[in-house]
């Protein structure tokens, strides 16, 4: 447990260093935060191995992204 909170603290801390300089994060941004850090736990859950945490960061980050960047399409389209 004390190493998913290192992982996820970790990603979160990446994560906001990479947007600190926006303004204003866009959906795609904070999708992929979400996203990696509910991969990050999940992978532990199912998985608990390192590996798993990280390929569920991985995964979430990713598809977090797409959710995110498909709703900034939608807003962009209105």
């Amino acid at each position: 447990m004390k190493r998913l909170a290192i992982t996820a603290a970790s990603v979160v801390l990446a994560l906001s260093g990479l947007t600190a300089c926006s303004s204003n994060p866009t959906n795609a941004q904070i999708g992929t935060g979400v996203g990696a850090v509910a991969g990050g736990v999940l992978g532990d859950a199912v998985f608990g191995s390192t590996l798993g945490t990280i390929g569920g960061a991985a995964a979430g980050a990713y598809f977090g992204n797409q959710v995110g960047d498909n709703m900034d399409g939608n807003r962009r389209r209105r």
